[in-house]
């Protein structure tokens, strides 16, 4: 492949069809068997939508993940394709193409129900991992079990390595190990911690990150570094609704590495312009069109009073 096509960001991920169930009213009515809903199938999970993410900011994408030799499997290929995304390392897991449920919430608040099918046990074919992600300036990885398997090549090829951690229960979890100790810049949803700076010491002390960003919802996100402490930062103050937070950290977390590892702008500007990207993800139901590089600058360019917040000790 000449130089020119490689890509310059490989995901490593989850990808598989979503079920996203939209509650008409506050909550389940628990008392009657059933419920009317709207539900609406797309391509999500995180891999799926860091790999859109990074497409539609005009980077050049590839992807690493399985899908099964199946009617959805033939969908996610065929979105992929669609969105110019590399798709040589996209593998077929015996057990099928991986699936959620996603209960939405009226104000996007959601509860997941994840089946990844066989990414605990799958192994991938290390020599077209190694050949997709030759030249790849990043490596962005989601966590599936499989994908510890590729850190040391994204090593090896002289790559950044960012990872994903999801929704951290302990930062001690014994899953993320590996992942926390190979990654340059960590990302992570502070859902379960409130106070994200004795989360943000583990993390950071765990390993050789040189950045952390924590997602924290309507609390907009943090910004731990080894030599600054812990900022927070609001969030993003555009005018637009709040109907779907599924997408939001990735879309944090794409348009803070485009920002400052592609393009080299300051931590504290990626921050927001990570925040931008994420705030128009939780302003639009599945299937969500991920922010263009055209709207980033048009929306950051018109964005007010957005505030840095302060530094921990």
């Amino acid at each position: 492949m000449r130089e020119a096509e490689r890509a310059e960001v490989v995901v490593v991920g989850n990808i598989g069809i979503d079920t996203c169930v939209y509650l008409y009213g506050d909550d389940i009515d628990w008392s009657v068997e059933g419920n009317f809903t709207e539900n609406i199938d797309c391509v999500g999970q995180a891999g799926g939508y860091a790999s859109r993410s990074y497409a539609a900011l005009g980077r050049r994408t590839a992807f690493l993940g399985t899908v099964g030799d199946d009617p959805a499997g033939r969908v996610i290929r065929e979105a992929l394709a669609a969105e110019g995304i590399d798709a040589r390392g996209v593998f077929v897991d015996p057990q099928g193409t991986a699936r959620s449920a996603n209960l939405i919430y009226p104000g996007g608040r959601r509860k997941n129900f994840y089946d990844g099918k066989g990414h605990m046990t799958f192994a991938p074919d290390l020599a077209v991992c190694r050949e997709v992600m030759a030249g790849a300036q990043l490596v962005h990885v989601n966590i599936p079990n499989w994908g510890r398997r590729v850190l040391p090549i994204a090593r090896e090829v002289g790559a950044l390595i960012a990872v994903d951690l999801q929704d951290v229960v302990n930062a001690a979890d014994e899953y993320r190990r590996d992942f926390v100790e190979a990654a340059d810049y960590l990302f992570c949803s502070g859902v379960n911690h409130p106070d994200p700076e004795p989360l943000a010491r583990a993390l950071l002390g765990a390993g050789r990150a040189r950045a952390l960003v924590i997602g924290m919802g309507a609390a907009g996100c943090a910004l731990a570094t080894r030599e600054g402490g812990v900022r927070r930062f609001q969030v993003a103050a555009l005018e637009l609704p709040v109907v779907d937070t599924n997408g939001a950290g990735d879309a944090l977390a794409v348009g803070f590495l485009v920002s400052h590892v592609l393009e080299g702008r300051p931590m504290e500007e990626a921050v927001q312009r990570g925040q931008v990207a994420a705030r128009v993800a939780c302003a639009q139901r599945v299937p969500k069109r991920m922010i263009s590089q055209e709207e980033l600058e048009i929306r950051c360019g018109t964005m007010h009073g957005v505030d840095e917040g302060s530094r921990g000790e």
